[in-house]
């Protein structure tokens, strides 16, 4: 395993500043950069673990803090208050507001003497699961992992008129996406519609189904933790980047 550099950083996205931790390996080379994007739960220590994961990998990965403008420093565990607190700041975030503080991030990332600025890849889990599937139309993010972004085909986050599968055509590089066919919340038709659009548009991409497994399958502090599905997703999120950053 290669050494870390661990740190929270600030962001700079206009009047904003938005706090991020970032883990990378001590090295001299040059790297290519992750964007791990949160639960409803802020950036908490599973986002943290799944931060320093992928750096071990030999990125550079950063976690911005998605809910900055409503309540900096969020962080939360998964008792049913936490859920109905990441649920009301999740309700009131905005897709402008989410791509501008995603592409600040990148923006951050290629400021950095480490980073490669040959594209990035982004993953997201739950709620950040949606926004990585919004962030894919940002040209910078070459790869994109969107683990069960539950409300991709019947919302987007503070528009009235459309739903965040409409911008599908806008995807720039390759997406996986990953469900669990015990999922309530993302029942199989829409992701059969996800990955009709994804067809449609000629997006490069892969949906993996996992059944038995329930919402939150990858995070092993939940209930739902299911460690074969996690474990199997996790081999194909390194093939993705592998290949594509």
């Amino acid at each position: 395993m290669p050494q870390l550099q661990r740190e929270t950083v600030q962001i700079p996205n206009g009047d904003l500043e938005i706090a991020a931790y970032v883990s990378y390996p001590v090295t001299l080379e040059p790297l290519p950069a992750v964007v791990v994007v949160q639960e409803i739960f802020g950036v908490n220590s599973h986002i943290r673990d799944v931060t320093d994961r992928v750096a071990q990998l030999g990125y550079v990965a950063i976690a911005p803090a998605l809910y900055q403008r409503l309540a900096p420093g969020f962080e939360a565990g998964y008792t049913p208050a936490d859920i109905q607190l990441g649920r009301q700041y999740k309700e009131q975030t905005k897709a402008t507001e989410l791509l501008s503080d995603l592409q600040a991030t990148i923006d951050y990332l290629y400021g950095l003497p480490q980073v490669k600025q040959t594209g990035v890849g982004a993953i997201g889990f739950c709620f950040g699961g949606h926004v990585t599937y919004l962030g894919a139309t940002l040209p910078a993010i070459k790869a994109t992992a969107s683990f069960y972004g539950a409300g991709i085909t019947t919302w987007c986050p503070g528009e009235s008129n459309r739903v965040t599968l409409d911008y599908t055509a806008q995807i720039q590089g390759k997406l996986y996406g990953f469900f669990g066919l015990a999922d309530q919340s993302i029942p199989s038709e829409q992701i059969d519609q996800i990955e009709a659009a994804l067809k449609t548009h000629q997006i490069e991409h892969r949906i993996f189904r996992y059944d038995g497994a329930d919402h939150g399958f990858f995070c092993d502090r939940r209930a739902s933790y299911n460690k074969q599905a996690a474990q199997a997703a996790w081999q194909e999120v390194q093939q993705l980047f592998a290949t594509t950053l």
